[in-house]
Formats: C-alpha cells, sequence, structure tokens
C-alpha cells in the first residue's frame, strides 16, 4: 500500500503570516461570497473591504444591495482577497480567502467606524451617511492563503487578529 501523500496545506510560517496580514491591511475591496436567502443558493458580490478601528475587517454596504438581506438571514459567509498581477499566471498570484461571520455593526460602534472607514475611503463621504448604508464586521473563523505556486497556508482565527495600529 503506497505511503499517503502529505497534506500541501501547511500551517502559516513567518512568511504567510505577514504576507496575510498585508492583504488584510492594504486591501480596499474584497469578494464577499454569501447565501442568497430568496434561493438558498450561492451568491458573490464585490465589496468595499477595510480594517475596523477595532483592527476586524469590515465593509459599508447599502440595504439596496442582495448580499445586505442575504447577510442578515444568514451571518456566515466568506471573503476573498487579492488580485492577479499585470504580468503571469494569475494563479501565481497570492489570494486570501477567509471565512467570517458577518455581524452589523450598531449605533454606538458606527462613529469610530465612519472615521476609520473615512480615512481609508475618502471617497465614501459622498454617501457614508446615507440611510441606507450600514457598517458590516467579519469575525474571521478559519482562512486558506494561496501564497503562490507550492505555498499554501491555512489559518485559525487567532493567526488572523491584526494589530489595531493599522
Amino acid at each position: 500500500m503506497p505511503a499517503p501523500k502529505p497534506d500541501p496545506v501547511q500551517p502559516p510560517d513567518a512568511e504567510a503570516l505577514r504576507l496575510a496580514h498585508d492583504m488584510l491591511a492594504d486591501c480596499r475591496h474584497a469578494a464577499l461570497a454569501y447565501t442568497d436567502p430568496a434561493h438558498g443558493t450561492p451568491g458573490i458580490s464585490r465589496i468595499a473591504f477595510g480594517m475596523g478601528p477595532d483592527g476586524a475587517p469590515m465593509t459599508l454596504i447599502s440595504s439596496l444591495a442582495p448580499h445586505f438581506a442575504a447577510l442578515n438571514a444568514h451571518s456566515a459567509c466568506a471573503l476573498m482577497l487579492g488580485e492577479p498581477g499585470d504580468k503571469g499566471d494569475p494563479l501565481t498570484h497570492p489570494r486570501l480567502m477567509i471565512r467570517v461571520a458577518a455581524r452589523f455593526v450598531s449605533a454606538q460602534e458606527r462613529l469610530a467606524c465612519r472615521e476609520k472607514w473615512l480615512a481609508d475611503h475618502p471617497k465614501t463621504k459622498l454617501y457614508i451617511d446615507f440611510a441606507d448604508f450600514a457598517f458590516v464586521q467579519f469575525t474571521p473563523t478559519s482562512a486558506l492563503l494561496n501564497g503562490g505556486f507550492g505555498r499554501a497556508h491555512s489559518f485559525t482565527a487567532a493567526d488572523l487578529q491584526i494589530p489595531k495600529t493599522l
């Protein structure tokens, strides 16, 4: 009987941790995968992305967007960060998939989120205060980093904690 093949997905090393933390800090948009409450099927949207004042990932979304209702109905969702570079095979560029639980930010938390969001996304000043917009905070549960060919790492929620200084 042949020996089992080793798992190509490894725990994060220092380089993988740095890459994941940099991606979280630098990304200004992400893909959000969610469950459509009307059909029970997957949906995906491109969203604005940033880190909140407490260091947790967050977004600002309108109640007119289909993922708003989806996140209200099912908090379990996933984020994909990372973009292909200008050259080469798109699959060789880093990407981070994060399994998360979504939570709409309370009125008491909104001001701190608003200030942090505007610092990182100044163009949203045009609509950030519209009544249909809400902040959603994402609590990571696990993640998978594909750091390029042959560089796959599995993360726990604790591995993804980002210092609040971002």
